[in-house]
């Protein structure tokens, strides 16, 4: 993958479609066009874009969960960050773009009465994504909730862009109805249409192994033993998660790159309030990177966990 990072600018996209795959979980498609869709035609995987919400109407009384009641009223300032789930290239003057997400605020509430012909605001393309290292022959994709979107973009890519590269994917969550993907059997058709083994794992069993994703992806490693020098890891998801997997790729000497998930109010840098504590290369000491101009992508053998 290129390191050149894209500018980013101030986008229009038109909604192409807002359809609902599970409870609360939304594929939202946007269609880029003209200097919009030349900002986004060279955007790589764990990239994000900032989407203004404060325009958007609340849907019906009965269509807000009762647990959203009370913060469905609030007023919408900010924009949000959301990273894309997949890219689709059409030239220099269209784009179209696809953005997963759930339904779990006052913002994304909104999201859900986007529909058809509707414009949004976006800032974007913004932070640096994943990257391939030469000689890496394996990649092991490993997703918690909805980390899952990057991934899911980075899939595509890599089968496009490194198509003798090995993939897996895995995906874990609390139940099978908290996987923002469509399930089949015991494969997600989102990684499973380009042709990449899948692995799912949830806390309650509903699906696939019965626990946490890292123990699962913890017994295929010693299972299938990958060199660890042509093997490589990508993880998105809760900061937990994201833990316990840079401790599995130290344990096993495997370089992993994790994008994180923080509070990205402004995603250029200016309100400050996505710190994430990194190593400081030969120090004893640690400092403070920004998630949306140092990130979200890090190598995770730089995060400093608690």
């Amino acid at each position: 993958m290129s390191t050149d990072r894209p500018e980013k600018r101030f986008l229009r996209a038109t909604v192409v479609s807002n359809v609902s795959i599970a409870p609360l979980y939304y594929r939202l498609k946007l269609e880029f066009n003209d200097e919009s869709a030349k900002a986004l035609s060279r955007v790589v995987p764990g990239q994000f874009i900032e989407i203004e919400l404060s325009r958007l109407s609340l849907p019906p009384f009965k269509a807000i969960p009762e647990n959203l009641l009370d913060s469905a009223q609030r007023q919408i300032i900010l924009r949000r960050p959301f990273s894309f789930s997949d890219i689709t290239v059409y030239g220099d003057l269209r784009v179209c773009a696809e953005v997963l997400f759930c339904a779990l605020g006052p913002g994304t509430l909104r999201m859900t009465t986007l529909s058809k012909g509707d414009e949004l605001g976006i800032i974007g393309p913004l932070g640096n994504g994943f990257s391939v290292p030469k000689g890496k022959t394996l990649a092991l994709l490993i997703a918690g909730g909805m980390g899952a979107p990057p991934l899911q973009y980075l899939a595509g890519y890599l089968r496009s862009n490194k198509p003798e590269m090995e993939l897996a994917a895995f995906a874990g969550a609390k139940s099978v109805g908290d996987l923002p993907f469509i399930v089949k059997g015991s494969e997600l058709e989102e990684f499973s249409r380009f042709g990449i083994e899948t692995h799912i794992a949830t806390d309650d069993g509903s699906a696939g192994f019965k626990g946490f994703i890292t123990e699962y992806v913890t017994d295929w490693f010693k299972k299938r033993c990958p060199p660890a020098l042509d093997t490589i890891i990508y993880s998105c998801g809760p900061e937990a998660m994201l833990a316990a997997v840079a401790k599995l790729a130290k344990e096993n000497n495997i370089d992993c790159q994790i994008s994180m998930e923080r509070m990205m109010a402004c995603g250029i840098g200016i309100c400050q309030s996505c710190a994430v504590e990194v190593k400081v290369a030969g120090q004893s000491c640690s400092e403070y990177k920004l998630c949306c101009k140092d990130g979200p992508v890090f190598e995770s053998k730089d995060v400093v966990f608690e």
